[in-house]
């Protein structure tokens, strides 16, 4: 029960975006998995509610190792503007909209095509905001956009991490394994735009996390190239992430400890990690796993 032991976490994918402090107009990603992302996904996976609180499930020790570093990726996004066809929710959102394209498909109306496809002739912008009405209590939008708002969002593509949570009761880390492949709720590497690809959990082991990260060679490479044989694991040197269960002199402490999740963002404190080269065992493990 005190002995330390590691559940090893694989995450892959096309896109992952873990951010730190973009809100917004700009959304940024961590050069790697943070904590609180990896925490969320855990959490998500065993079924807890936003409001609940995480116990055992935060005070696991983090960690992670950059097998494929990945990509930094620029999204260029907009968010609603100019005029667009009226879906269902643009009807529970604007009533008095939702009044005139009900006259418009009305049977001695203007012909308007299936539902979902009609197009009202003036400007119509996309809904903000949206609160009741203080008369007749029904959804408006509290302010309409004119014009396109702008965002800029950044990912990783093609990146693979080996990420850690250490824990001397393995129990809890049985259940997140078995969580992690029979998710109860849906599972995504940071945003909702970038599902995981392949096995996730990939079992557990004795030991710290460092010695879990020397031990076990890279993950593989989903793609293959025929002409380019694979390096040997003993010339490759990642770097890991390692969390100290303590403060550390001369370290910068960050703040992606989650606390709690909620809908008003949740609450973080502080941690402390140090950063190694990790030195891949000749004798390391492989790997037998779905990419």
């Amino acid at each position: 029960m005190n002995d330390p032991h590691v559940l090893l976490i694989r995450l892959a994918g096309p896109l992952q975006s873990w951010g730190l402090t973009g809100r917004f107009a700009r959304r940024d990603t961590h050069s790697r998995p943070t904590k609180s992302g990896v925490i969320g996904l855990c959490a998500a996976a065993l079924g807890l509610d936003r409001e609940e609180p995480l116990g055992e499930l935060a005070e696991a020790l983090f960690g992670v190792r950059a097998d494929r570093p990945g990509t930094p990726l620029r999204d260029y996004h907009t968010v609603g503007g100019g005029t667009y066809p009226l879906c269902p929710r643009d009807l529970l959102t604007d009533h008095q909209r939702a009044a005139k394209a009900t006259v418009a498909a009305a049977p001695d109306g203007p012909e308007s095509g299936p539902f979902g496809r009609g197009e009202l002739e003036a400007w119509y912008g996309s809904p903000k905001y949206v609160t009741a009405d203080p008369a007749s209590g029904a959804l408006v939008s509290g302010e309409v956009r004119r014009h396109a708002l702008i965002t800029e969002r950044w990912y990783l593509a093609d990146a693979a991490f080996l990420v850690g949570l250490e824990h001397p009761d393995t129990a809890l880390l049985e259940r997140i394994a078995h969580a992690l492949e029979h998710p109860k709720r849906l599972l995504w590497l940071g945003r909702k735009a970038c599902p995981p690809s392949g096995d996730l959990a990939l079992g557990i082991i004795p030991g710290t996390l460092r010695e879990a990260f020397e031990t076990h060679a890279l993950l593989p490479d989903d793609i293959c190239y025929e002409s380019e044989p694979p390096a040997p694991v003993t010339d490759v040197r990642p770097w890991a992430w390692i969390e100290s269960p303590r403060p550390l002199p001369g370290v910068g402490p960050l703040s992606d400890q989650p606390v709690r999740f909620g809908a008003d963002g949740g609450v973080h404190s502080l941690r402390w990690e140090t950063r190694h080269r990790i030195t891949i065992a000749s004798h390391a493990h492989g790997w037998d796993i779905i990419l």
